[in-house]
């Protein structure tokens, strides 16, 4: 979500879609954690779903990220993603309150009584501190309308394990771009990408090549992209990646507090690895 003058640049979120798009991207997740959707007002997280939904007008699946530790928030943001015509809803597990097992499932099980869209679960215990254990997720796969999972654990095994446990056709996407060839590996969907914020092309082409089984080309870009999977993670994201956007000249790299402006250092490193990959 780039931001000017503290306030939401749409002018220059829709030149994002738009190149987005153009580089081979195959879906889009507004008002995920790239889009620091914890600092967004309920007015500003509501405009940036429906703009993305209106910009891409049904050209790719729009997921609308409507995640909150608050399960009655969190149903009127999917009820909202739903009404402006989103292609499914990426759902966190409710950070801070830690809650139980049987927490999540009744976190997840009210949400989707509430409304028709797809649900993905976001698995990130780094920043919620609780892990939705494959057991759980088994159950809230029996659920009609809960179809995927983001998954953030940085478990390799947990793919393969959680097949095991759920026989419907599941949707397992990485939420980890460095590991994203060993999931796809371990039985894997895809990935919903920070670095495809700013190489969007590689990112789409390695995906492309997965599919075409062409692994000579997927090792070669997967190599050429791990030093800036690196370099995006040296500080909270997003904001080296809002800085390798600002080089790219199609946004501004600021963030709102409390993320800070990244270090002279660190971006040093981003603009390193951007020359390297030629992106700039």
């Amino acid at each position: 979500t780039p931001f000017k003058n503290e306030s939401v640049d749409y002018i220059a979120y829709r030149k994002i879609i738009e190149w987005s798009l153009s580089q081979g991207s195959h879906g889009f997740v507004p008002c995920g954690t790239t889009g620091e959707s914890p600092t967004l007002s309920h007015e500003e997280h509501k405009k940036v779903v429906e703009e993305c939904i209106n910009v891409v007008e049904k050209r790719v699946p729009v997921i609308a990220g409507t995640g909150s530790n608050n399960t009655i928030e969190a149903i009127e943001f999917t009820q909202h993603a739903e009404k402006a015509g989103a292609d499914g809803a990426l759902i966190v597990t409710p950070y801070y309150n830690k809650p139980t097992q049987e927490g999540l499932f009744q976190h997840y099980k009210t949400i989707s009584d509430s409304t028709s869209l797809p649900i993905i679960i976001y698995n990130i215990p780094g920043r919620s501190v609780v892990d939705m254990n494959i057991d759980t997720m088994s159950e809230l796969s029996k659920i009609k309308n809960i179809i995927g999972v983001k998954d953030a654990t940085n478990d390799l095994f947990r793919p393969l394990l959680t097949q095991t446990k759920i026989k419907k056709d599941f949707c397992y996407l990485s939420g980890e771009d460095g590991t994203v060839l060993p999931y796809l590996s371990q039985g894997g969907n895809g990935c919903i990408s920070v670095t495809a914020n700013v190489a969007p092309k590689f990112c789409s082409n390695l995906h492309q090549y997965w599919k075409e089984r062409n692994i000579e080309k997927v090792l070669e870009i997967n190599l050429k992209l791990a030093k800036l999977h690196h370099a995006l993670f040296i500080e909270s994201s997003p904001g080296p990646v809002k800085y390798a956007a600002e080089l790219l000249k199609i946004c501004s790299g600021q963030t709102r507090f409390p993320l800070a402006p990244i270090k002279e250092s660190t971006k040093l490193i981003v603009k390193d690895c951007m020359k390297e990959l030629e992106l700039i």
